[in-house]
């Protein structure tokens, strides 16, 4: 019995996010499940103030991309489908959009696990997505070097 058929994964290249890839990864190979890999790239603050209009497809995309690309070559190499999607914008708001766009059965990502002040002033990427996600969120706590099902 097939559980997810199309699993989505944001990663933002941190050491969380990596970890969440690789949770993601053995879910796909055990569901036989297509996986997408999304990025939501920053805009470099020179280009947010620039008065002419972004070009499609800048090269903060470009070079996330390449970044993402290699990522999924190196992690998921022909094990599983995959496809790799690079925008930017607000992370939040891109993930649930590029969710429902794909209809993904599941989203598996990486929380900071934040809390006071830090949590007040930064919000939760994680915490906006599982809010308002349109099908189940697996959250992977701050990683601590052990696999999740690691005793």
């Amino acid at each position: 019995m097939q559980l997810f058929a199309n699993i989505l994964c944001p990663i933002s290249f941190d050491e969380n996010s990596l970890a969440a890839l690789e949770l993601a990864r053995d879910l796909a190979t055990a569901n036989g499940a297509s996986l997408y890999l999304l990025h939501v790239a920053r805009i470099p603050i020179a280009d947010m103030d620039s008065p002419v209009p972004i070009p499609k497809n800048p090269w903060w995309e470009q070079q996330a991309r390449a970044r993402l690309e290699r990522l999924a070559h190196d992690t998921l190499a022909e094990k599983i489908p995959y496809k790799v999607e690079v925008v930017s914008g607000i992370a939040e708001t891109e993930v649930l959009d590029t969710a429902r766009a794909l209809r993904v059965d599941l989203i598996v990502m990486a929380t900071h696990g934040r809390t006071g002040l830090k949590h007040l002033i930064l919000g939760s990427v994680a915490e906006a997505v599982l809010r308002e996600a349109p099908c189940p969120v697996l959250m992977l706590r701050e990683h601590s070097g052990q696999r999740p099902d690691a005793a």
